[in-house]
């Protein structure tokens, strides 16, 4: 027989109570703020007890730091894990993930959101996002060796404060920053290329 538990008014639910926190995290999150939701109001939305939170989650502070472990856990493997574009047309595509409309929002600006809101670097949510940035630029960076770029690392770094950037003034503005950062990251990428190609003659002719 499925075990089942009982909500915060009695009522009896089946297995799920663990995706529901969760669940319900990001919707509050997301429109209120994590500083702003109590685990009282995030028990209510997800229909469970506080003793059944706290079985799950030893306290808030590591819902958060699920909660920013949900968006995209495995660094964006719908742009770098592609087989079908050049890694030119990887790193432009990086670009492009986020243009879904301000409704939802893009895969960094949680990230930013979170630490901005958390005002403590030493808060796990916080070093969650810290590495999650440095996953992002090293990925970028990887790529752009692929592509044969000049300074791939820094390539990678300067790809990562646009999308950081475009996340943050969508999210400030209520209207999607992506396209613009799309066409500064195009003219980088092919300075980049240029720069390595460049360098390639001149080894040659040395």
């Amino acid at each position: 027989m499925e075990e089942l538990e009982k909500g915060p008014q009695g009522r009896r639910r089946g297995r799920g109570a663990r995706e529901r926190i969760v669940a319900a995290s990001r919707q509050l999150f997301r429109d209120q703020g994590i500083n702003r939701t109590g685990m009282d109001e995030l028990c209510a939305v997800a229909q469970v007890s506080k003793r059944t939170a706290y079985q799950h989650f030893a306290g808030k502070d590591e819902l958060v730091s699920e909660y920013l472990r949900q968006f995209d856990p495995d660094v964006m493997p719908s742009v770098f894990d592609r087989t079908d574009l050049t890694p030119r047309e990887r790193l432009l595509a990086a670009f492009e993930v986020p243009m879904s409309g301000t409704e939802e929002l893009t895969p960094m600006c949680p990230y930013i959101a979170t630490a901005v809101e958390l005002h403590d670097p030493e808060h796990p949510a916080a070093q969650y996002a810290r590495e999650y940035k440095a996953a992002i630029a090293g990925r970028l960076a990887e790529t752009a060796r692929e592509a044969g770029a000049a300074d791939p690392e820094r390539l990678g770094e300067q790809l990562a404060l646009l999308l950081d950037g475009a996340a943050a003034r969508t999210l400030v503005l209520n209207a999607e920053s992506f396209p613009t950062a799309a066409a500064i990251a195009a003219v980088l990428i092919d300075n980049a290329l240029a720069g390595a190609a460049q360098e390639g003659v001149n080894t040659t002719v040395g």
